[in-house]
Parts: structure tokens; sequence; C-alpha cells
């Protein structure tokens, strides 16, 4: 990998500034460890509970002309269980790699972090925005500024680890709520999570395409939203910010460079190019660094 990419990460040495968001490859250590393989700086795992949950029955993915839809509900076999997946790719590799944890109150999410600081992680992250388990537990954490402080403050009180809150773009107000995140001690930030949810229908069978009706839209149509609200953010906050939203391509993640991300979250491109999507970004932006005559990725200055 060129040295040109290489980026800090909490103390930690990445190779490219590329995050693979969650959910993407679940917990799997193998595939996670492809991501890396192909070029990926730093890992986040899908969301992991305190209890296994099946999630929802399928179909749960589904494409359109403007990205994807799904309504997962943040399937996984457990924290003990998923955190064991960790151990193993951290035996292959020495890339960074984020808890993402779920929880539907403060306490839980406490427990989580228990269960994380014993783990090999880098850091956690706090999914407080999951859009498409509404059906179950109402409205997302992360609309709440008063909310994402409880849970970041309590949080921090026990991890041991760097904590990045996961915001969503469902809030009118997230530059203002991220500010409140920071001011409670969160690490960094991931914006943002999946928008919506939002609702496919098979004119057809005349019937939702889901299963479960909604489900969090993700993709090209998400960009526009995800990049403003990184550019709005990254003017009030003084942390880390992981871009997430819509990063399709090298000039998707460059954008969301100047826009004032840190790091850039590579999700649903893994679903339209493949694991080569890594490989083919990180060499846009090199190409671009040599266009500029910018001498490393930390050097591209965020535009005013």
């Amino acid at each position: 990998m060129d040295s040109r990419l290489s980026i800090s990460f909490f103390g930690k040495r990445a190779n490219s500034p590329l995050v693979l968001a969650s959910g993407i490859m679940g917990v799997s250590y193998s595939g996670m460890l492809k991501a890396v393989e192909n070029g990926c700086g730093i890992i986040t795992t899908k969301s992991m509970t305190l209890e296994p949950r099946k999630g929802h029955d399928g179909p749960v993915v589904a494409e359109f002309k403007g990205g994807f839809i799904n309504s997962m509900g943040i399937s996984n076999p457990s924290i003990e269980e998923s955190l064991r997946e960790i151990t193993d790719f951290k035996k292959h590799s020495d890339a960074p790699i984020i808890a993402s944890v779920f929880a539907i109150d403060t306490n839980e999410f406490v427990n989580l972090i228990k269960f994380v600081n014993d783990s090999e992680a880098d850091a956690v992250e706090l999914n407080l925005s999951c859009p498409n388990v509404a059906d179950e537990f109402g409205r997302p954490l992360a609309v709440s500024g008063e909310k994402v402080s409880e849970i970041i403050y309590a949080v921090k009180k026990t991890s041991k680890l760097p904590v990045i809150a996961k915001l969503s773009p469902n809030a009118y107000n997230v530059p203002e709520i991220a500010k409140r995140a920071e001011l409670a001690g969160a690490d960094a930030l991931t914006l943002v999570n999946t928008l919506g949810p939002g609702m496919l229908i098979d004119i057809n069978a005349r019937k939702p395409v889901l299963l479960n009706k909604f489900g969090g839209v993700s993709g090209y149509a998400l960009k526009p939203i995800a990049l403003k609200i990184v550019y709005q953010t990254a003017k009030v906050v003084n942390i880390p910010i992981i871009g997430t939203g819509g990063i399709i391509a090298g000039d998707d993640a460059i954008e969301f460079r100047l826009a004032g991300a840190s790091y850039l979250g590579i999700g649903t491109a893994v679903y339209y190019h493949g694991m080569g999507v890594f490989t083919d970004i990180n060499e846009r932006l090199l190409r671009y660094m040599d266009e500029q005559k910018i001498d490393s990725f930390n050097d591209i200055e965020t535009i005013a």
C-alpha cells in the first residue's frame, strides 16, 4: 500500500483511510480480512447485541435505481460469539477494527461495552441510529440530542476504548446532535447511517418488495444528504468524522474528504463492485493527489 494513504486511527496505523462500514461483511473474520487484503484500512463489524438476533425474514435487501434498501434487523449471533471473530481477525491482521454495538437504552449499551473492553477491538461504535428496527424499538435514539448525550456520557465512564457515535440522517439538526455527542465525550462520529425507513413495491405481485415492508436507504440516493451533514458537522466539532453514505467510487470519496471527513466509510459500493472497490478508490485517491500535487491524504484540505 502506498504510504501516502497511511493514516493514524487512535494511535494505530491504518494503511488507508477507507473504512468497511458496519453490516457489509457481517461478523465473519474471513470476510473482514478479505476487505483488508483488498485495500481497506479499517474494519467495522456488523452491529452486535447482548443476545442473538435472527433479524427479519427475507427478502431483506433490494436494489433500486438510486441505491439499496435493506431491513436486515441487526441479525447477529450475540456479542460474545461475535467478539471471537475479532480475535480470529487479529491473528491474521493488525488493521484497526471497530466493534459496532446496538442497544435500546443506556444500561444495555453500558453492558455491551463491558464485553468490548475485554476484546481485541481498537474502538467501539455505538449504533444509535438503525432505521430498520423501528417496528420493534421505535424511533432511533440518534434523533434525540438528550438521549445521545446520556448514552455517550454513561458509556465513556465504562469504556476503555475510543467511542464513536453513529448518527442518523433522519434528524433535522444532526450537527447540533453531533456537537452534543462531542461534549458528552465521543471520540469520533460516523456520519451517517442509512436513511428512512423507505419502501419499494412490486407492482406485479402487488405487495412490498421487502417482507418487512420498510428498510433503510443507502447508496447513490443517500450521498448528497450525507455529504451535506458531514460538511456542516465538520464546521462545529473537533473530533474525527467517518464519512459514509453513497461513496461508490473514488470521486465520491474525494468529495467526502473535501467536506471534512477524516475517514471514508465504504458500504453499498461493495455490493456494486465487489471487494476490488477498495483498490479502485485507493488508486483514484492517489491519482487525485498526484494531479493536485498533494503529498499525503492528510494534506487534502477541506473546503471553506
